[in-house]
This record gives C-alpha cells, structure tokens and sequence, in this order.
C-alpha cells in the first residue's frame, strides 16, 4: 500500500468496483488462463451488493445466519476472489490471488466449496449453482420456521449469466423457486448478451425476463452499470414476496481500454498492452495486486459492518432455549440417540425374517429414522409411492409457512439433486431425495458435484434392475450401477435385504462428507440375514454372509436381490459336496477403505470365484479378477415380467452353479 498514488482521501464507489476490475485482469494475466470478462463486467453490482446490502462479516465466514452469495458464473471467480480479498477474509491473502488456478492454491479455476472460506458452493457447470441456491433458500424458510427468525433470517443472492440461464436445469429451478414463492432469493442476471462463440442471438432469443414471470418471479431491469438504480433495485428485491430476478444490463470487460463489450474477454487473459491501456483508462497507477490505501480502507470497512449483526446474533442463540439443538443441527452432528430405533427394529428382523423389496425396506428404515433425526428432510421426484420416501403423517414443505420436512420435487430429477446439494451445504438439514434409478442420469451432474464437495446428500433410486419388469429397457438401469460407482467419494449402497438396508442408512447418516446412493429394488426378495451380529456389517463395504463348510474352493459374491441367488447356488453346491462361501458386497468403496489383510481375506484368491448383479461387469474385476465368472447383463433389457426377465437373461442360481463347474 501507499498514500502516494491514492486515487482519493475517501474512495468512491466507482473506484471499489474498479479495484474488482484490476484485481480480475492481473488475476488471469498472472494465470494465463481465466475469464476476466464476467468479473469487469458484475463489479459495480457487486460492490453495490456487498457495501450496503450483503450480510456478512468476513472475520466469521461460518456465522450461520450470514446471507449466502453464490457466484453461479463460476467461470468469473475472480470476481469472488477479488471481493473476498477485499473486505478482509484472511484467507484470501494477496498470495492466494497471485496463485489464481495453480496447484495447491485456494483459488481455483472454478470456486470449490472447501477451499476458500466464503465460498458457499462449488460452481462452474453452469447453471448449477443457480439450481443449487434453491436449496440454499428452502433451508433458510424451513429453518426458519423452525427456530424463529430471530435465530434465522438471511437472504441467498445469486449471479448468474447467460450460459446459466441456457442450461435446462435453470428452468426446473425457477419453477421450484415460483412454485414455492422463496421470496428470499434474488438473481442477479449478468444480462451481457455475450457466450464464448459471440453474440447471445446467434444460439437463443428467449426472453428471459418473461420466462421467469411465468415462472412466478418478480422480475425487473436495470443498467447494471448505474449504482443509484442497482441500489434501488437490490431494495426492491427486499421488499417482495415471491423471488426476484434483477436483468442487469452490462458491458462484459466493462473499463478495458478497447475490449469492452467483446466476446473475447470471456475466457482469456486481455494482454499486457490491453491491461497496460485499461490502467490508464481507469486512472489507476498501482503495481498489480497493490491496492491506493483509501480503496483499501473503504473495503474493508465494508468486511467489518456486519460485525454489529453478527454479535446482536451470538447473544440472541446465546440466550434461546433452542440453542443447543440449533447448534448441533447446524454443526452436522446428530442426536445421541439417532440409532436407537433403528438398531432395536434391526434385531427384531433377525427374528421375523420379512421378504419384502428393498425400497420398502429403505421406507421401513426411515420409519424409525425420521422421528428420531428431525433434520431429514426427503422428498421424490414424483414418485413417492414407488420411492417409499415418505414417512406417514409427515406434514409438507410448502408456503407460507415451510415447516414441513416432506418435498413435492415434480418432474425434476436434476433441480432436486442439485437443490439437495443447497439444503445441505446450508446446514441444518439433512436431505434425501428419490426418483427411478435408470434417471439418476438426469441427477448424475448434481451427484457428482455432492461428491465433489463432499457433502451428505442422500438419493433413494429404486427399480434399480431387469428386476423392475414391465416398464421395459427404458426404464430398467444396466450401466447405472458401474456409472455410479466410477464417481470418486460417493457410496453406492444396493443392500439385500431390510437389515442391510438399515445398516446402509445408518452408515449414509454418519458420513457428514460423502453422499450416498441407495439402489433398491422393485421385486420381493428373501431375508438373507438371519443371524444377530454385533457390529454393521454393511460397513465393512464386503462381508461373509455364509462360511463354507470346510476349506472353501468357491466364492460367490452378490449384491441386492441377487444376493439370494448366490446364496441359493451355494447350498447347492454345497450339497454336491463343493464347499461353498458367500460374500455380499453392498458397498464397493466401503470395501476399499478396509485393510489389506481384510480385503485379501474377503477376496478369497485360490478359489473360484463367480460373482452375480443383475447389470453391467464392469468394476467386478476387483473381485472375481481376469478368470472369474460374471453371471449379469451385457445387453439393454427387455419388457416382460421380472422372473421371465431373470430366467431369459440367465441370471439364476442355476447359471451360478454352471459357471462354478465350468471351472473347478
């Protein structure tokens, strides 16, 4: 810093949104790589947003009643960067922005949930944090209702941009947000009317403004250039009772020298000589990443405003009976006693021994799960009654007054996976939601930023084989399983039976940073485990479900329904004198967190090995290695009832049995 070259005693506005500007072009001239246009173009916005109507205080980015600000143009994180680094979060240091998208940095190419403190949610596929921030809302209404405003009442804003609003996810998410008139929430649109190839108009006339009219939002337009009118419109916003859109009309690359307005600020560095114009343009004669000392002050005052709030905050959760519970819920933790119903319910079924579908196993598991942890909150894409996702006399999420904990998604696997993804990034809830398991591929992007993030979101896909029936190949998953598998840090549970899927629930629960899957069936299938154990096996990933009767020379390995099959051709093998061991596998990657001596003794190399899943081999090499046996799909389905399915496609303990001789 120096006093030399202060642009004035007292910065103005226009110099706080020009400090965003040079901070965004040094930024990605220093990366070589990175989109400063989108940053230049949202600065006075920005600094309209965060001077006077932003509720943060950036020495506390955790305070849990904060407003959220979610950059849903992840492309232009350094417009993020830039304001974090400007108001004073401490680790947003100079250093971090002279490491924009270098290894080890917290300043990534996209901002990651995680990284930097201030960064409420992972950005990039566009559209995503604006699906994402419907979440963020219903969470801020439902807890609110919950605990009373005086312990909850913040704002989610958002800045989106074209390509977000392109994406088809974004149209689900306004729809939601209408839908459920989350009056809370504001859009800013970075109405540019730039893409990377050119011009808006060459791939999209919509109009946007009455797309989210119709859609049930508040919508009004702006010079997104005119601090007196961003400031009229961002009070405006306060004031309604349904979501707000603000088109704010910009110049992508606003204050570059001779870019200004063209596409080609979108992804690239603008260059020395533009840089070297764009200083002059702007009056600003400080090296890069130096602030003049009066902008420096100006933000950071801006940084410390909210202090006042935050502290009025503490004392009123300080002084509520509720604080403890709200503490523990916004934490993450669950109750002492979260389990209890569950594990007492899971000892009587050793004993009853029920054949039933393993959905309506995941629905008798949230039975005794529900009351228990009030943070769920579930929900189905229009599917509650074929999902089981319901728990009786659950009152549901709605307006005016959203305490209710049961969500009516509609046709919308994508926007519920990805709204989710925002009930559990804000805290305090605890989400699951269900569709058909062949349509996680609508949900699968969502997914996979929950794993990205590491954040506990849990999906119910049911109807997750041939097993399903009638509905046909369309409908019947062959690739999910193994696609769902390939997604680092996520657990994909298919347990095969009601005790499994209870210990599968369990163990969802209690890992705060991975999300879960829980592949479950349409068709009846037998209880497998009968016998008491001490500990959930489940999490083990792998287990033997049943010991040979001397020293094995065959492993057979199941999942979900076919679980039974394995077992099926195991006693007859067994009583054919072939000694015979079955190991359930309902959870791959809980199986690669165990030891090595354990997975070896698991694995059961030196016998033949067969395993049998009603999908795709793929990711069963781990187990059965290159000379086992795969008794499983290799083709689409068909339309037919479930057993003529299995016995067509030869997924039947007689075909088992067939590959083990084949083999001895």
């Amino acid at each position: 810093m120096t006093d030399a070259n202060t642009v004035s005693a007292k910065a103005s506005p226009k110099q706080m949104a020009d400090a965003i500007r040079v901070l965004a072009m040094d930024g990605v001239e220093k990366a070589k790589s990175g989109h400063p246009g989108m940053p230049m173009g949202m600065a006075d916005v920005a600094t309209v947003l965060f001077s006077k109507f932003l509720k943060f205080d950036a020495s506390r980015p955790d305070w849990a009643d904060r407003d959220r600000f979610i950059l849903s143009a992840g492309h232009g994180s350094m417009l993020i960067y830039a304001l974090l680094h400007l108001t004073g979060y401490k680790a947003a240091t100079k250093e971090e922005l002279l490491n924009f998208r270098q290894w080890g940095s917290k300043t990534a190419g996209h901002p990651e949930y995680g990284h930097m403190p201030g960064v409420e949610v992972t950005t990039g596929p566009l559209g995503q944090g604006l699906a994402t921030s419907i979440g963020f809302a219903m969470a801020e209404r439902h807890l609110a209702a919950k605990y009373g405003d005086d312990l909850v009442d913040h704002r989610t804003w958002v800045v989106a941009g074209d390509g977000c609003l392109m994406e088809g996810v974004s149209q689900e998410a306004i729809a939601l947000a209408g839908r459920y008139k989350l009056n809370k929430l504001t859009v800013l649109w970075d109405d540019n009317a730039i893409t990377i190839d050119g011009a808006v108009s060459l791939s999209d006339a919509t109009d946007q403004k009455a797309r989210f009219k119709a859609a049930g939002w508040a919508v009004k337009a702006i010079d997104g250039h005119d601090m007196k009118a961003i400031k009229s419109a961002l009070q405006w916003a306060t004031r309604q009772d349904k979501p707000t859109l603000i088109a704010c009309k910009t110049k992508i690359g606003k204050g570059a020298a001779t870019m200004e307005g063209s596409h080609k600020t979108h992804g690239a560095a603008l260059g020395a000589a533009e840089i070297a114009a764009t200083r002059l343009g702007l009056a600003w004669e400080h090296e890069p990443f130096e602030l003049p000392e009066a902008v420096d002050k100006a933000w950071k005052k801006v940084g410390r405003q909210g202090a006042k709030d935050r502290k009025a905050w503490e004392a009123r959760l300080a002084a509520s009976k509720q604080a403890a519970d709200f503490t523990r819920a916004m934490k993450g933790d669950l109750p002492e006693s979260a389990f209890d119903a569950l594990n007492a319910k899971i000892a009587e079924l050793v004993e009853t021994k029920p054949a039933q579908a393993t959905r309506q196993s995941s629905g008798a598991a949230l039975d005794q799960l529900f009351g228990a942890i009030p943070e769920l909150v579930g929900g189905s894409a229009d599917l509650t009654g074929s999902n089981n996702t319901f728990v009786s006399g659950t009152p549901i999420f709605d307006a005016p007054t959203y305490e209710g904990r049961y969500i009516n998604w509609g046709i919308r696997e994508f926007g519920m996976s990805a709204a989710m993804n925002g009930l559990a990034l804000h805290g305090g809830v605890i989400p699951y939601g269900g569709t058909f398991m062949v349509f996680s591929d609508y949900s699968r992007p969502a997914i996979r930023l929950s794993a990205l993030m590491g954040i506990r979101a849990i999906q119910v896909l049911t109807h997750d084989s041939i097993g399903l029936g009638e509905d046909g190949p369309t409908h019947q998953p062959v690739e999910h399983l193994a696609a769902l598998r390939a997604i680092p840090n996520l657990m994909v549970f298919r347990p095969a039976d009601t005790v499994e899927a209870m210990e599968a629930w369990q163990v969802a629960l209690e890992s705060k940073a991975t999300p879960s899957t829980m592949c479950l069936s349409r068709q009846k299938t037998p209880a497998v485990r009968t016998v008491a154990a001490n500990e959930n096996l489940t999490a083990k990933g792998a287990y033997e479900i049943k010991a040979a009767s001397a020293e094995a020379k065959v492993t057979l390995f199941g999942t979900g329904t076919e679980l039974a099959l394995a077992l099926e051709a195991a006693a007859t093998l067994e009583a054919e004198g072939t000694p015979t061991r079955v190991v359930s596998v309902p959870c791959f990657s809980l199986f690669e967190r165990q030891d090595t001596a354990y997975q070896a003794a698991i694995i059961g190399r030196g016998t033949v090995r067969v395993a049998i899943e009603a999908g795709v081999k793929q990711g069963w090499e781990r187990f059965i290695g290159e000379d086992g046996a795969f008794i499983g799909m290799s083709s689409f389905g068909a339309s037919a009832p479930a057993e003529v399915l299995y016995e067509k496609f030869g997924i039947t303990a007689a075909a088992v049995v067939a590959a083990v001789k084949a083999r001895l």
